[in-house]
C-alpha cells in the first residue's frame, strides 16, 4: 500500500497532481490521443465555444456572471443582464479565452506550467484571482464542466476515429476533465 500526505494533497499542487494522474490512471497514452485528436477538434473549437455560451445564457445564475467586468478585458462591461448579448466585446474576450483553453489542452506538453495553468483555471473563477466580484459557484462550475464534458465527448464521438482511437480519445479526455474538475473544486472548497 502506497502511503498518501494527505496533507500535502491541500498544499502541493505538482504532488496533488501527481497522485491524481497516478490514481485515474492517465498517462503518457492519455496525452498522445489528446494531442492526436488536435487537427480533428481545432475545426470544431468555434462551435463547441458558441454551443458552450449559448448554454451560460440561458439561466441567470449563469449568465450574471459576465456583466462584472471580466479580468484582463480592457473595453465597457455591459449596463445589466438583460443588454447583455452574445456578441457583446466581453463574451468576445471570453470566448477567446475559452478557445485558448480547449486548444491549450490539445496542443500543451502535461508539465508543471500546464498543472499550474490548469489550476489557474480553478482559481480564477474564485475571488482568489482575476476581477473578486466575479466568484462563480461550484453548482455553476460543475454545471457547465458536465456540459463541456458531454460536447466534447459528443464531438469526438462524431469524427469518424476508427473504434480504438474514439475509445483512447475519449476514455483520455474523461480523465482529463476529472483532473480539471478537481482543480476547479479545490479552490471553491477551501473558500467556503
Amino acid at each position: 500500500m502506497k502511503h498518501i500526505d494527505e496533507s500535502r494533497l491541500e498544499s502541493d499542487l505538482e504532488y496533488r497532481f501527481g497522485y491524481l494522474i497516478e490514481f485515474v490512471g492517465f498517462g503518457e497514452a492519455d496525452i498522445a490521443a489528446i494531442h492526436g485528436a488536435a487537427p480533428h477538434l481545432a475545426p470544431r473549437v468555434e462551435a463547441l465555444v458558441d454551443a458552450v455560451y449559448e448554454k451560460l445564457f440561458l439561466y441567470d445564475a449563469t449568465k450574471r456572471h459576465f456583466v462584472p467586468k471580466q479580468h484582463g478585458y480592457e473595453g465597457a462591461p455591459p449596463a445589466d443582464l438583460a443588454s447583455l448579448t452574445l456578441d457583446h466585446e466581453q463574451i468576445k474576450f471570453r470566448k477567446q479565452h475559452l478557445s485558448s483553453y480547449l486548444v491549450r489542452l490539445v496542443t500543451h506538453p502535461y508539465d508543471p506550467k500546464m498543472v499550474a495553468y490548469l489550476d489557474m483555471v480553478g482559481k480564477i473563477h474564485t475571488a482568489k484571482a482575476g476581477n473578486p466580484e466575479v466568484v462563480v459557484p461550484l453548482v455553476q462550475m460543475n454545471a457547465l464542466m458536465g456540459f463541456v464534458s458531454d460536447a466534447l465527448l459528443q464531438t469526438i464521438l462524431s469524427l469518424g476515429l476508427d473504434r480504438e482511437a474514439e475509445v483512447r480519445t475519449l476514455r483520455a479526455f474523461n480523465k482529463l476533465l476529472w483532473l480539471q474538475n478537481d482543480l476547479l473544486a479545490r479552490h471553491h472548497l477551501s473558500a467556503a
